[in-house]
């Protein structure tokens, strides 16, 4: 049986009392860093930031973002908030966090917001994108931010096991750890696309959320599909059985972008299949 995911509950925790909540978009290079996530003795995303802002208000502030991202990962527009005692100019505060943040990061917009923003608990959806370089050559340009794959792709058999993956299901063959999810492994994949540009194919995924490493799962399958090692066909059969086996690869970290994250209605989205 398919298990249910439990409706999130936003936390209460509000600013300090004459203090202000900010929200902020960073991108971000992940090929040097350890992951988003804070870690000791390693060099994360969440410590960069975390660092910067301490130089800059003389006090520890916690940066709560709304995913973690893997090692490896990179970030286009990953949404993050967090809380200062004395409020600060906006441009001030950005300027200063980009001038001591690493050029592998930047906060692209930063504002104040409302006291009860979530940057994880308030997103309505998220868009990852994975990049592959298909061609017999690979490109220095694409090598930290896409995967180099020399035999042609099969695209029309790659957005046939894509469109057996859209919808609300069980996806516990496609996370590399299905038994400690949290909220279960039910989720909704709203699109799941492979277009091509050039030798640049690239794998969008939008749903409501996803499962640790799934959309690297979701990738590795479809390239496996697309080298004709896998038919399409067996989508369906790996979803029903809810089983992560060798099956299912999982792609590597640095095809990855974490490419929007969306708080307000998500506009075109076709009506979501039922498995």
């Amino acid at each position: 049986m398919s298990s249910v995911r439990p409706r999130k509950k936003t936390p209460r925790v509000r600013p300090p009392q004459g203090g202000r909540r900010y929200r902020m978009t960073v991108a971000y290079d992940g090929t040097d860093f350890y992951g988003w996530q804070v870690q000791p003795n390693k060099t994360t995303v969440q410590g960069a930031l975390e660092g910067a802002l301490e130089r800059l208000a003389g006090e520890p502030i916690r940066v709560h973002s709304c995913g973690r991202t893997d090692t490896g990962v990179h970030a286009r527009a990953q949404v993050a908030h967090f809380d200062l005692k004395l409020p600060w100019e906006p441009r001030r505060l950005q300027h200063g966090l980009n001038a001591l943040l690493p050029d592998s990061v930047r906060v692209l917009e930063l504002k104040p917001t409302r006291p009860g923003f979530h940057a994880r608990y308030d997103a309505k959806g998220k868009e990852y994108r994975f990049s592959i370089w298909n061609a017999p050559v690979g490109c220095p340009l694409h090598r930290r931010q896409a995967v180099h794959v020399r035999p042609p792709l099969d695209l029309a058999a790659m957005r046939q096991a894509a469109a057996l993956l859209e919808g609300t299901r069980d996806f516990a063959a496609f996370s590399a750890n299905p038994h400690r999810e949290i909220g279960g492994t039910v989720r909704t994949l709203w699109r799941l696309s492979v277009r091509k540009q050039g030798p640049l194919v690239t794998i969008s995924a939008l749903g409501d959320g996803f499962l640790y490493k799934m959309v690297r799962s979701l990738a590795g399958h479809l390239l496996r599909v697309g080298l004709g090692k896998v038919p399409a066909e067996e989508t369906s059969a790996l979803l029903a059985s809810q089983l992560r086996t060798a099956r299912v690869e999982t792609a590597p970290a640095r095809g990855l972008c974490l490419w929007k994250i969306h708080y307000g209605a998500i506009p075109g989205l076709p009506k979501p299949r039922r498995a």
